[in-house]
Formats: C-alpha cells, structure tokens, sequence
C-alpha cells in the first residue's frame, strides 16, 4: 500500500477514535513533498477541520529555527560558539550556580567554574533548566518571586545554573538566551530577524511569534489530556505582547511551513535557489557537540504540562546545536545520525541527513509526551520508512 494510503489510514483512525483532537502530518525528501495528510478538528467540538495550514503552536519546535538564525550569525562572524556569551550579553557574565536552599528557604548561589559559551546554549549544557523537569527551578522561583519563561517577561531568564557550564546536559530556557544573542547582534527583535532572514526566504508565510489576523483564523486551540484520559480544549496562549520574543518556544507555524525548514536542511541550507545556510554550517549543526555527555530522560514535576519524557529510551543520544541526535538506527527505521525534537504541545520533526527524507507532526495537546499522541507520531514516522522502496 502506498505511504498516502497508509498514512491516511493511521491518522484517520486516531482521530475518529478522539486519540487526538486533530492531526496535521507531512514528509519529505530533498525534492518533494512525499506525503499530507490532516484530520480531526481544529478545536474539539467545532467543526473547522485539521489541515496542512492549520496555525498551531510550535513550543520547543521553535528551538531549532532559532538555531538556523543563531548560526547564521556565527557564519558572518558576529558571533562565535566559544567566547564568553557575556560578550554579547553582559548578563550571562554575572549568573550564578544554585547550590541549595538556607534554612529559611532563601537560594545559596556561587561564581561557576567556566563562563557560559553559545556552544553550551546550544546543546543545553549551560547549567539551565525549566521548572516543569527541574523542582530546584520552581523551588528558586517561588522563595524570589521569579516568573516562569511563559510569561514573556524578562526576569524570567534570571533563574540561576543547576551545575557548572559543560558538565552535563540539562533541558532548559538556553535557547530563549541564544535567541536574545542574536538580538544584541542583530539590533533587530528575534521575529523580525527570524522573518527577513529565514521565514520570507523559505516562504514561511504562517511562522511568527505574534499570530496575525490571518493566521489566528486557522489557529487550532490547545487541549489538555485530563485523568479519564479525554481531551478538553483550553485557552492557553504565548503571550502577545512579551517582554521578549522566547526563542525556545514561542512561535506559531503550520506543518507546511515547518516541513519547508525541513527540507532546507536536508538540502544542506538551500531552499529556492537561495542558500540560507551554508552547507559546512549545517553539517556542524548535524554533529553531535557535547562529547561522550548523553541526554537523559526529563523527570516531571508539572504532570500537567508533562509526562516524564525521553525518546527512544535506553539509546544513547547526543545533540547538534539545536537538535537532538539518535547514535544507533532509531525502532521507526530511521538510520543512527537523524535529528529530530519535538514542543510540549505534542508537535515532533525528523530530519535524516542519511536516507534524505523528513517529516512533521503537529497536535496540540497536554501534557507533554502525551502516550496517545507520541505513540502515533512514531508509527508515522515509521510507516514513512515502510513505503520508501
């Protein structure tokens, strides 16, 4: 059976069965569309349909174009990964280590080791963290008063390091700190960089952080996953008017324009006949960058915005600058090298630089790795790899 058959198949069934309140999948190869397909609804409840256009939010999706943008930077030379970041962001100099809490509950801080580079953004080996896998995150957040990164407002990012820069990796707000990088570099806000240096070049015309008019005619609204295991829609949004634009999750997009992204870096960069990226910088970004460091399962503390979450538990993975990198062939067939990750909104992406194909998935559901919604994403994937011959 063809992959458009299969596919339709599979996403049709789970929609109908209210797995998931609406799907929107699409792959590629270096040249073409290879599949898309889109069911269920947008909202559940109303009657506008999932598509391919639907606007949906990206979250963590949006790490790794904030990535294409940062490196773009690093290829003219307006930034480098091994200087101090604090050359460009003097408030990356003065950050502390958190080393635990005094009786009264107050944070005890320290100097780190080693300044913070953009390699250790990157590649979440800073010492950052989210309060969502992190309790030391939440608990420096409640005894200061320190905001969560959702809120759009600066004093967010003033949570302390979790460990010296470099010894480990650890999920946290590093890319919105690259994103404010190229901020400081670019004089421009990270949207409008974003926009005229990546979105307008490879036509992601429904990719921003504030949703247009046009795009919030076709916004599907997020649904939260409850105990009896139904799907409630519920309004949550990226705050429209932060105090700034959070480079590690939030834009909107649609899974057309993602798939595009995609197939620029299966192309090494280049997308209609313009070269975003040069080839050299997405190989570098392909590359594992954090040495014989693996990534590890994140262990939730907010079951309701997240299950504990780790793909393809029990092989070693390591990360790109951006991505993360599966080091043995992947149960969905895709060979040892791919990259991939995904948003809390239960959206995934692959890109196999190998095989030369990739695929996005987009729901919009919570919590995180959602067992229903995950588990679809990966037959997918898998069913992409089946119909290849």
């Amino acid at each position: 059976m063809a992959l458009k058959d299969q596919a339709d198949v599979l996403l049709r069934k789970a929609a109908d069965a209210g797995d998931v309140p609406g799907v929107a999948a699409m792959a590629t190869n270096r040249e073409r569309t290879l599949y898309e397909g889109a069911f269920g609804e947008r909202v559940l409840g109303q009657s506008a349909p999932m598509t391919a256009d639907t606007v949906c939010w990206l979250a963590s999706m949006t790490k790794a174009l904030t990535g294409a943008g940062v490196m773009q930077q690093v290829e003219r030379g307006n930034l480098d990964l091994d200087s101090p970041a604090s050359k460009w962001l003097p408030a990356l100099g003065s950050v502390k280590v958190l080393e635990g809490f005094d009786a009264a509950g107050q944070p005890k801080l320290r100097a780190p080791k080693r300044p913070i580079t953009l390699r250790h953004l990157l590649t979440h080996t800073a010492g950052y963290g989210y309060e969502t896998w992190n309790a030391e995150v939440g608990r420096f957040q409640q005894a200061t008063g320190t905001p969560s990164a959702s809120t759009g407002k600066l004093a967010a990012l003033g949570t302390p390091l979790l460990f010296d820069p470099g010894e480990r990796w650890n999920y946290g707000i590093n890319i919105d700190w690259a994103g404010r990088m190229v901020e400081a570099v670019s004089g421009k806000k990270l949207g409008a960089y974003l926009k005229e240096n990546l979105f307008a070049p490879l036509d992601m015309n429904d990719t921003a952080f504030k949703i247009t008019p046009a795009m919030r005619a076709r916004l599907a609204k997020l649904h939260q996953r409850s105990d009896d295991g139904a799907l409630v829609p519920i309004d949550l949004e990226v705050p429209q008017e932060p105090e700034f634009e959070a480079g590690g999750g939030g834009l909107y997009s649609t899974a057309s324009d993602y798939l595009k992204f995609v197939r620029m870096i299966l192309n090494r960069g280049k997308a209609n006949g313009k070269q975003v990226l040069k080839p050299e910088t997405v190989d570098l970004m392909a590359r594992n960058h954090m040495g014989d460091t693996r990534v590890t399962m994140l262990k939730s503390f907010i079951p309701q915005r997240s299950n504990d979450a780790e793909f393809f538990p029990g092989m070693p993975k390591g990360w790109g600058l951006t991505f993360q990198i599966n080091n043995e062939k992947a149960p969905t067939g895709r060979p040892a090298g791919g990259l991939m990750w995904g948003g809390l909104s239960n959206s995934y992406f692959w890109i196999d630089p190998a095989t030369g194909v990739g695929g996005v998935y987009l729901t919009q559901i919570l919590p995180f790795v959602d067992r229903k919604s995950l588990s679809l994403y990966y037959q997918f994937e898998k069913t992409v790899y089946q119909t290849l011959n």
